[in-house]
């Protein structure tokens, strides 16, 4: 579609990185001259573009490499993420969900007559799985009661520069997590049995992530104020975010056989991606609970012996790595 070389591609790089040093250099001259409120404007609408530049940059490498052209995709990610400009949370959560709906129904029209029995159920569960996710979190923002518990969690007042990064990098991040099944499919590589063992890790990962949250719900609504230590909690304190590791875990899986040299580098940098978001995830829940139950002395024990994202791992705590933001 475009003539585009790899030198011409790193060339891209070299103006981003200039305005990168020079942004970082007049915002420190500026940090103490400006009011706040405008410096922020000043610092949100320059990471944008950055962001922006970076990003085209590295889409022109990737496409010239010959490692991915993923504009369709991209095509139906960003106007579906575009929901977090109206509420900041919704870029992570119901535009997140519905992105993934968007993903499996583009690959299913787009390929529809190539499509055998394992890539078709990939496809399918793409859907599946973010109706479920989607409808899911839809139902629980409208909850009077979820919206005040998360009231002081939730960022507020973010910078329309910030959103529009965010939009960008969130979008970019769903494509790639997705790349194993699309490129089995855009690589005509059909189905082997790679594609029915990840196929069926998915499945599971679905199901693990519906139960954890029924569970979750049931055991709410008994006792609103305790935490939930029963069903699958018993195995992880995290047990929906296992189910996201484990779906997640199933597409790189279905890609074995079908996804070729460099078109793993994309793929793997989506899985290590959200494989980050749970554990970043898994610290947010982690330091609100101890907020809410760390006075009571059966909470303490329950974090003490339940590990709180892999089961059998004895990792207990993610709270001190402060690095796990996302």
């Amino acid at each position: 579609m475009y003539n585009v070389s790899i030198p011409m591609a790193l060339v891209d790089y070299i103006p981003v990185v200039f305005f990168g040093w020079a942004a970082v250099l007049l915002q420190r001259d500026l940090y103490h001259r400006m009011p706040k409120y405008a410096f922020a404007c000043v610092a949100a609408g320059t990471i944008d573009i950055f962001a922006a530049g970076f990003l085209k940059a590295t889409w022109k490498l990737l496409y010239a490499a010959g490692v991915c052209d993923f504009q369709v995709l991209n095509t139906m990610f960003l106007p579906t993420e575009s929901i977090g400009f109206k509420k900041f949370i919704w870029f992570f959560s119901l535009g997140y969900g519905f992105s993934i709906v968007g993903e499996g129904l583009v690959m299913l029209a787009l390929f529809g007559k190539s499509l055998d029995a394992g890539t078709a159920l990939a496809c399918v569960l793409f859907v599946l799985y973010g109706c479920r996710l989607g409808g899911y979190l839809a139902c629980r923002e409208a909850k009077t009661s979820y919206n005040k518990n998360m009231a002081g969690d939730i960022k507020q007042g973010v910078p329309v520069g910030v959103k529009a990064a965010i939009w960008v990098t969130c979008a970019l991040l769903y494509v790639l997590q997705v790349l194993p099944v699309f490129y089995r499919l855009s690589n005509g590589a059909g189905s082997n049995a790679w594609t029915y063992i990840g196929v069926a890790v998915m499945l599971c990962g679905v199901a693990l992530e519906a139960a954890a949250d029924l569970q979750k719900d049931r055991a709410k609504k008994i006792n609103s104020h305790r935490f939930v230590d029963t069903g699958l909690y018993r195995l992880v304190r995290c047990p929906n975010y296992l189910g996201e590791m484990l779906f997640w875990t199933g597409v790189v899986l279905s890609g074995i056989g079908g996804v070729h040299g460099w078109q793993w580098l994309p793929a793997l940098i989506g899985y290590a991606g959200i494989i980050f978001v749970m554990f970043s995830g898994a610290r947010r829940l982690e330091i609100r609970q101890n907020r809410n139950y760390g006075k009571d002395p059966e909470y303490r024990k329950y974090v003490k012996s339940v590990p709180i994202l892999l089961p059998f791992v004895p990792l207990y705590s993610v709270e001190k790595y402060k690095w796990l933001v996302a």
